[in-house]
């Protein structure tokens, strides 16, 4: 046996079934299988794209869907006229483990990782019907699974591969409970969300269905014991059972369940229930698996919303595409997501389980050929059609695409709306559902629906106007509004200032009802009323924080206005950031307070700029801190309100917030504005007190260089008598003599004679100015004794210049002992310039004499010594012998005179030697020359000085002549 590699399964044909819009929901393809077996198929499963086949002759082909070329082959341990004919295979969900059942009552159990079949011991005899398999689906062993019987019995057992020979599949099997309505045809275990420990479980036999629901004794992954005992034990099953008349063949009943959700299907996103059906005789009851409530009721409400197709519906397609025979049995079912796909006879019926309507209904079996059953695999979603000899694959496409339609007819909107993919359906259900609505005057739930609808805005508009539906068209308008795209300006303006309009008549509504103490309606007492108040205001400022970008702030302003909502208007001012409107509004109604607080919360210099006068002059303290705490102002713009308010103030300097925020400005800030200095000094020189300590103290922390402007400030100071200060100005600008005269002119003589004291690098300015001291002291003095001993206080006034300045009758007792110190000064001065003149004359002799002795100098040279230039012998030509020992040759102390003096002295000596070489002078005048060339020559020796600045080693000598 072989499968081509290169083929693998092919669609051979395929006949479609259409839906009505023409589009083919359904489509059986007949897989083609390029091998060939000398026996035909008596079972089969897929399950997780892998496909189980059993053939007649015992064997068993495990093939995997995706790589068909790999086929398993596997035998049973036994031949089939030992164990019988394989009669069904039970395939888990994952692929994972197979349960082998033949009709000789022989079991088999076979892991995906295996090619052996092991027996089942502890199942020997028993004829498996149906398997419950673990929800938690494992893979490495079957965990807990519940196995139906053809006798009613109802096992739990636990099963595992094992290698060891003498050791069982089975882990356990146990007998949990016995039907007494026949063979067990069904069998389906899910867990309930919420808890781990609750799981359902539906059984089905001929006649009846039963829906367990409770707690599981505690799972032991080992396998060591039972855990639905408990479940079946303690609790009472809800059962559907078939009417008396109905037969019970049990060739008819078979339960089957719906696959797991697509990805990313919208299914998942709605209900997490699947779907199951019963096969009977009177047809197929189905329905959802509801999970909640998860409790006893839980079967009973699974069932009360579930519905039977009876055969007659489903056997009710066009009998033109069929065989004639009158009474076609249902062979197998199947469930996809929507609909229920049933085998009868040689046709595939494809039914709606919502609205019953058959959508496909096909021939696919020739005349003859018998199905052995449709598998389904529920991880994967596939639906597998097995003949003996041949397999057909029921191809679902996009099931889903006309269940909105449904819901909507059925009149469940929501889910018609989760259904609905395209905006043309979205928009559909929406109008529909509003009409329905508006139909039972439901028209809050109508608004909502509308609004996202394309019914025409106008008429939707009307109909809630005219039945006086307030609210319900402002949940309109809101819900349009969010549909409107933001290039819709116009449409997105218009509407949110209708919806202003709405907000404040509703708020004014409840006002009025509340202020009254009416009730809005028979359903609303007053204090409903004011929680209503609430949540509309909330509403309201929900929606211009949301929507303040659509809102033309002129036309709020009035509307809001208009009806007289101060709350909104400000809520609106705020949301809109039109931090200037709110200011203004409680400017104008003077709460200096909420202007405040509004303030507070500014970054804008502009708004500080525009109200600072206004708040200045009525909250100073206050706005003065908070100007205090904003670092991007600019002082200057403020200076207006601070003039305007020190205009006003009456009270203390210390108390005046204009030279508080001035003191910050200038202390903490540093600032070096001229004009914030300039400010601050016109208040301390304007206020009314006399005294000028604020203001000299702020003018002698400014030092020597102030940064206000000196001129400014004397005028202001001269204006309002500030005298102490004035002077302190003229002193600052080094006008001494005006300082003085000012001071003295206010008789301050203290501080004139500080201010004299201060120019000390000018003794003459110092002593005019301690004159003048003099002059008002000896004036005011009424003692001549206390007048000079003041003036003793400089050191540069003599009893002589004081003189001048006492009256003419005053008696020179008075001043006796000052005249006999000065005069006795003078005395010592005298002598002192005597012995310096005496000093004088000694020095002038000594340098006579030793002028004199200068003609008798001489030096001693060695018959060997050289020249300090040129290294030659000294004697060899004229030369010069300084007093340090230094001698040269004229001519080599003549170029090294030129080489190290100044250009002028050189181009002198050049000149002198070209003359007396040429012999251009003769006589007195040429010695004279050469008496002035030798004394520029000869004048000095500088040779040793000269050479400390010349490196030892000169441009063009070997380097390395110094080198250790």
């Amino acid at each position: 046996m072989a499968l081509d590699p290169s083929n693998g399964f092919v669609a051979a044909d395929s006949v479609a079934g259409l839906d009505d819009a023409g589009l083919p929901i359904f489509d059986v393809q007949r897989v083609s299988l390029q091998f060939s077996v000398a026996a035909d198929f008596v079972a089969a499963q897929v399950a997780n794209n892998v496909l189980i086949l059993a053939l007649s002759n015992g064997r068993i082909l495990r093939i995997d869907l995706n790589r068909p070329e790999d086929i398993d082959d596997i035998d049973l341990p036994k031949k089939p006229s030992e164990v019988g004919v394989i009669q069904r295979m039970f395939l888990d969900p994952t692929a994972s483990h197979l349960i082998i059942c033949t009709a000789l009552g022989e079991n088999y159990y076979l892991h995906s990782q295996s090619r052996q079949p092991r027996p089942l011991a502890r199942l020997r005899g028993v004829s498996i019907q149906a398997v419950a398999w673990n929800p938690s689906l494992p893979t490495a062993s079957t965990r807990e699974i519940l196995l139906g019987a053809s006798d009613g019995d109802i096992y739990e057992a636990y099963i595992e591969t094992s290698t060891e020979f003498y050791r069982k599949e089975e882990r356990f099997v146990k007998g949990l409970q016995k039907l007494p309505d026949g063979p067990i045809t069904g069998l389906w275990a899910d867990n309930l969300p919420g808890r781990s420990d609750q799981r359902r479980v539906l059984v089905s036999t001929p006649t009846r269905l039963y829906h367990w629901v409770g707690r599981v004794g505690r799972v032991h992954h080992d396998g060591s014991g039972s855990i639905y005992t408990k479940l079946f034990d303690g609790e009472q099953p809800v059962v559907h059972e078939l009417g008396r008349s109905s037969s019970a063949a049990a060739s008819l009943s078979t339960l089957v369940v719906s696959p797991d959700p697509e990805s990313g299907h919208s299914y998942e996103d709605a209900s997490p229930d699947r779907a199951y059906a019963w096969l009977s005789s009177q047809g197929v009851f189905h329905g959802k698996l509801l999970v909640t409530p998860a409790g006893p009721d839980l079967g009973n409400k699974v069932f009360a919303e579930s519905k039977l197709t009876s055969k007659s519906q489903l056997a009710s397609a066009d009998r033109s595409r069929r065989s004639k025979q009158p009474n076609e049995a249902i062979e197998a079912i199947a469930l996809t997501q929507w609909h229920l796909i049933t085998l009868i006879g040689n046709r595939i019926v494809a039914t709606n389980r919502l609205t019953n309507e058959v959508v496909y209904d096909q021939v696919i079996l020739e005349p003859g050929q018998k199905a052995i059953g449709l598998s389904v695999d529920l991880q994967k979603n596939t639906f597998w059609l097995f003949t003996g000899q041949e397999i057909f694959e029921v191809v679902v496409q996009d099931e889903d695409r006309d269940i909105w339609k449904i819901m909507l007819k059925m009149q469940q909107f929501d889910a018609a709306l989760q259904y609905a993919h395209t905006p043309a359906q979205k928009d559909a259900v929406a109008t529909g559902s509003g009409d329905y609505l508006i139909s039972k005057r439901l028209f809050i739930e109508a608004a909502g629906v509308y609004g996202k609808s394309s019914k025409p805005f106008e008429e939707v508009a009307l109909t809630f106007i005219d039945n006086n539906e307030q609210d319900a068209l402002r949940k309109y308008l809101l819900t349009k509004l969010a549909t409107f795209s933001k290039s819709a300006v116009m449409q997105r303006i218009m509407v949110a200032s209708w919806l202003i309009e709405i907000f404040m008549a509703k708020l004014n509504s409840l006002d009025d009802t509340i202020m009254t103490k009416a009730e809005l309606s028979e359903t609303l007492n007053p204090a409903q009323t004011k929680e209503q108040l609430d949540s509309v205001r909330a509403e309201y400022q929900s929606f211009v924080t949301k929507y303040k970008s659509d809102l033309d702030k002129k036309t709020v302003y009035d509307v809001i206005s208009s009806h007289g909502r101060e709350d909104e208007l400000l809520f609106f001012a705020n949301a809109v950031s039109d931090y200037n409107y709110v200011l203004s509004y409680w400017v104008q109604r003077e709460r200096w307070t909420e202007a405040l607080a509004i303030l507070k919360r500014q970054t804008d210099p502009e708004v500080f700029y525009r109200y600072s006068s206004v708040l200045m002059t009525h909250a100073a303290p206050e706005l003065v801190e908070i100007l205090m705490r904003q670092s991007n102002l600019k002082p200057r713009n403020i200076i207006p309100a601070l003039l305007e308010y020190n205009r006003i103030y009456k009270g203390s300097l210390q108390q005046n917030q204009a030279v508080r925020y001035l003191q910050y400005v200038v202390n903490q800030l540093n600032s070096g504005d001229a004009a914030v200095h300039n400010t601050l000094v016109s208040i301390y020189a304007s206020h009314p007190s006399k005294d000028e300590t604020a203001l000299l103290s702020y003018l002698e922390s400014q030092g020597d260089e102030p940064r206000f402007d000196p001129d400014f400030a004397l005028r202001l100071c001269i204006q309002n008598h500030r005298t102490l200060s004035c002077v302190h100005i003229y002193t600052n600008m080094g006008q001494y003599v005006q300082a003085v005269d000012l001071a003295l002119s206010h008789n301050e003589i203290e501080l004139a004679s500080v201010v004299a004291d201060r120019p000390m690098s000018n003794p003459a300015l110092r002593k005019k100015l301690w004159l003048a001291v003099a002059r008002k002291v000896i004036s005011q003095s009424n003692g001549i004794k206390t007048a000079i001993d003041f003036l003793k206080r400089c050191d540069l006034l003599k009893i002589e210049d004081l003189i001048p300045f006492f009256p003419d009758f005053v008696v020179i007792d008075d001043f006796k002992e000052e005249i006999c110190a000065a005069l006795e000064d003078y005395g010592r001065s005298i002598d002192a310039l005597r012995r310096e003149m005496d000093e004088s004359s000694q020095t002038a002799a000594n340098i006579k004499v030793d002028i004199a002795a200068l003609d008798q100098r001489y030096a001693v040279v060695e018959p060997g010594e050289k020249c300090y230039a040129c290294a030659l012998p000294l004697l060899s030509r004229q030369f010069f012998v300084f007093p340090c020992q230094h001698a040269f040759h004229s001519d080599c102390l003549g170029k090294r005179v030129l080489e190290q003096s100044s250009l002028g002295v050189g181009r002198r000596i050049k000149d002198l030697q070209v003359q007396i070489t040429k012999g251009l002078v003769s006589g007195a005048r040429k010695d004279a020359m050469i008496a002035e060339l030798d004394a520029l020559v000869a004048s000095a020796c500088d040779f040793a000085i000269k050479k400390i600045d010349e490196p030892f080693v000169k441009e063009g000598e070997d380097k390395n002549a110094w080198a250790l």
